[in-house]
């Protein structure tokens, strides 16, 4: 008799809704309304629709191989004779965990201080998101024992918190509807439609988390059904809460207060129509938004990062695990996660994550339509899926060249990084085989 296995529907879109909800929000929102104004809400939720096109490959991908390595695993199994293919994917995968563990920890930090005096200090700033990172390295290093057990508690709980702050924000909103379609109007004819593409592609790293849910295929009941149901389920669910509290925020909060205060600009409205109680529900939202973050995605992309580590793809010293704690690769992603906070800010580190994602989307969606007719893919949705993903990450690329060439070429020294170093393991693992 088959034994059931321990996580339901429930269980699996939780731990999807918590890879998605890990602060994103609470970061991209003051960004989104500098370029866009008030169709801000919009864009973000645009951002979704392109989230659900590189779910489709995900979840084709994930229900065809249920291998618990996902992205990594997936790609390598569908060009299984390319070291080049692997060690590709496995780099691009693991750096872009490590500039979410990033981006979580200056969203941490930057409502962590709002409310005081080094609010605008951006060293300080810097320092806290730096020391958060190796608390929760140091918490992962320590031990696993309890990890996970309430993470539907923290999971809905930041549901809730999100639900009644845009409640919260709408009500005691300033802008009457009909001040709002106005300048809703004015906005969308003065708006490029380009640049509202572009919002959403930079806002794309908030929906990245859903294929952790892959992860969890040995423990999930009737995966076939589970893992679309969970991953679908999720992204709508998070594209709506973004959608519901970026409309709540243009609507209370002044657009130059959002765009002033972009590090921290939910705190800081909050503050200014609620008063220090809604400042302090907004930092705690944030905070255990965050926190959850941090801790969930060092855990899993540490362990993914040390099985890149085993194929001889990343150097084999990341390999080594204390008992099942791969304690060098934790350390490893916590000290590079720290280099790109130190060398860059907030929108370095948004973007450089949501075109990492993007491009590893792009080859996961490639990866499916290379074997459609056995994951039994819609051609359609499969080509729009790379079209849609290429676009977007084209026009961050050019948006980065248009207003912050420096950034840029920041961005693209990264890659070539990346590139070099994942070329190199590639051929070594390649000249080692053909020793054996």
């Amino acid at each position: 008799m088959a034994t059931k296995k321990s996580l339901g529907l429930k269980e699996l879109i939780a731990i999807a809704v918590g890879g998605m909800v890990g602060g994103g929000i609470f970061t991209i929102l003051g960004i989104s309304v500098s370029m866009v104004g008030f169709l801000a809400p919009f864009a973000i939720a645009l951002g979704g629709i392109i989230a659900l096109f590189a779910a489709y490959s995900y979840v084709k991908l994930g229900v065809y191989y249920k291998d618990e390595g996902a992205t990594y695993a997936f790609f390598k199994r569908t060009y299984p004779d390319s070291h080049m293919a692997a060690s590709f994917i496995g780099w691009y995968t693991i750096f872009g965990y490590i500039s979410t563990l990033a981006l979580y920890a200056y969203t941490f930090s930057s409502y962590a201080i709002s409310g005081s005096e080094f609010a605008n200090n951006e060293y300080f700033r810097k320092a806290v998101a730096v020391a958060i990172i190796w608390l929760f390295a140091g918490i992962n290093l320590w031990s696993v024992k309890g990890m996970g057990k309430i993470e539907d508690f923290m999971v809905y709980i930041k549901l809730l918190i999100l639900f009644v702050i845009s409640v919260a924000l709408i009500y005691f909103g300033k802008t009457d509807m009909h001040t709002f379609s106005q300048t809703l109007i004015h906005d969308f004819e003065n708006t490029k439609t380009i640049h509202i593409l572009v919002v959403a592609s930079v806002t794309f790293v908030a929906y990245e988390g859903f294929q952790l849910v892959i992860n969890a295929v040995k423990e999930m009941d009737n995966p076939d059904k589970n893992i679309p149901r969970a991953i679908y389920s999720a992204v709508v669910l998070v594209a709506s809460i973004y959608f519901i509290i970026a409309l709540g925020s243009v609507l209370a909060i002044p657009a130059e207060d959002l765009i002033k205060n972009k590090e921290y600009a939910l705190a800081s409205g909050a503050a200014d129509i609620m008063g220090e109680w809604g400042r302090n529900f907004v930092i705690i939202g944030a905070i255990l938004a965050t926190s959850s973050a941090i801790s969930g995605t060092m855990f899993g992309s540490s362990r993914q990062m040390a099985r890149i580590a085993d194929d001889s793809y990343l150097p084999s010293i990341l390999s080594h695990r204390n008992g099942t704690i791969p304690n060098y690769a934790i350390i490893a992603m916590a000290t590079t996660a720290t280099i790109l906070i130190l060398v860059g800010g907030l929108r370095l580190i948004l973007e450089f994550g949501s075109i990492t994602f993007l491009l590893v989307s792009l080859l996961m969606a490639i990866a499916n339509f290379k074997i459609r007719k056995a994951t039994k893919s819609s051609d359609f949705f499969t080509v729009v899926a790379i079209l849609g993903l290429s676009v977007g990450s084209i026009l961050i690329l050019w948006y980065e060249y248009k207003t912050k060439p420096e950034q840029m070429l920041f961005i693209v020294i990264l890659y070539i990084i990346l590139t070099i170093g994942a070329y190199t393991y590639a051929k070594l693992a390649s000249k080692d085989e053909k020793v054996v």
